[in-house]
């Protein structure tokens, strides 16, 4: 599989799900059980070297100021989540997180922001097809921090100077 094919089924089934982070989920995985196993394990791939690409203090702090604040495993699903967004989102967010300003069309903190399911669909579409787990993808995890220059992501000063134009659109008040 190659990433165009990744995002194609990134895409196609986020525009059948209408925007449903979990009904998105449920139908990726439907998506991967039509294929065969080693290609279920290339699309891991693919999102696990995203997922893993998106772990920036930038993002985190993006990530912080939409959700009003993001502990680990909400910055962890979000990160899922963005790559649920498809392909421009994503490269978008990790070039220039502040840029989801423009790249986002409305963002419910209610609904959007936790892709966790999204995370776990290929080893569940895997599981399905196989009756195993899926095998090690060979992808080395991240550091033990993100990437970039850590910052205070409660502190507000911060987080309106660092992303502007996210806090212009999206931020308390």
């Amino acid at each position: 599989m190659d990433e165009t094919e990744f995002w194609e089924i990134i895409d196609s089934t986020r525009e059948r799900a209408e925007g449903d982070p979990e009904e998105h989920a449920d139908l990726l995985v439907e998506r991967l059980t039509r294929l065969d196993p080693d290609s279920v394990v290339d699309f891991a791939r693919h999102f696990e070297a995203r997922y893993n690409r998106a772990y920036t203090w930038e993002l985190w702090g993006a990530a912080a100021l939409l959700l009003d604040g993001a502990a680990d495993d909400a910055f962890d699903w979000f990160r899922c989540w963005l790559i649920g967004q498809g392909r421009e989102v994503f490269e978008g967010a990790v070039h220039e997180p502040d840029a989801l300003a423009e790249l986002l069309e409305d963002f419910d903190e209610e609904i959007d922001g936790d892709g966790e399911e999204l995370g776990f669909a290929a080893d569940e579409a895997y599981e399905q097809l196989t009756g195993a787990e899926t095998p090690d993808l060979g992808i080395p995890p991240p550091g033990a921090e993100p990437l970039g220059t850590p910052f205070d992501l409660d502190d507000d000063d911060a987080l309106a100077a660092r992303f502007p134009r996210l806090w212009a659109r999206f931020g308390p008040g």
